[in-house]
């Protein structure tokens, strides 16, 4: 399985590195970061930089598709060739995920009508937008669409989507693998929205 990860100025870290981990591990599954172009591409923390290796036009038809959120996803919504090379990369792909705000990327995409879905909390009501029924879930399957919610959550929806297309001993292998057994420390409480949004600034 060819999977394609496209970068775009501003992604969050986490959102492509975690599904990247997950998916990097499993025998016979092939990750490539693409971009418009091949080169750097800096994270919305402006400190972190990946290389993509490929171009759209370079994997036009991969076998899934992993697109991440960030800062700069909206900016990204206007990224012509970014929403065509997604649209077209789903017609061909057996799988096309997002993580966090990446789903706004499939909805401009036209991929989300009439689906459940998922995003940061902070945006989930953006989904609607696109013609969306957003869900407060970690993780949702619909078809060969699946959304994640926000940053972490990219992480489970990867070991779904390994569980799916191997099965669901080798996704317990990764999960091992990469010692992934959350216990947060806190509860998340968004009556902290406010002060954590904060930090997004």
């Amino acid at each position: 399985m060819h999977v394609a990860i496209p970068l775009y100025p501003r992604f969050t870290a986490l959102d492509a590195v975690g599904p990247y981990t997950v998916l990097a591990y499993a025998p016979g599954v092939t990750v490539t970061f693409v971009a418009a172009e091949p080169g750097p591409v800096t994270d919305d923390r402006g400190t972190l930089t990946l290389t993509a290796t490929a171009g759209y036009a370079d994997l036009p038809r991969p076998d899934a598709i992993v697109v991440p959120g960030g800062a700069g996803t909206f900016d990204a919504l206007d990224d012509q060739a970014l929403v065509d090379w997604i649209r077209t990369a789903h017609e061909g792909a057996e799988w096309t995920t997002s993580v966090c705000t990446g789903s706004l990327l499939l909805g401009a995409a036209g991929l989300l009508k009439g689906l459940k879905a998922t995003t940061h909390w902070a945006v989930l009501d953006h989904l609607a937008t696109y013609g969306a029924e957003p869900v407060r879930e970690r993780t949702v399957v619909e078809g060969r669409i699946v959304t994640a919610a926000g940053v972490s959550a990219g992480i489970d929806m990867a070991l779904t989507l390994l569980a799916r297309t191997a099965d669901e001993e080798t996704a317990r292998a990764v999960q091992l693998v990469i010692e992934y057994d959350p216990r947060p420390p806190f509860e998340m409480d968004l009556a902290m929205a406010d002060r954590a949004l904060a930090l997004l600034a």
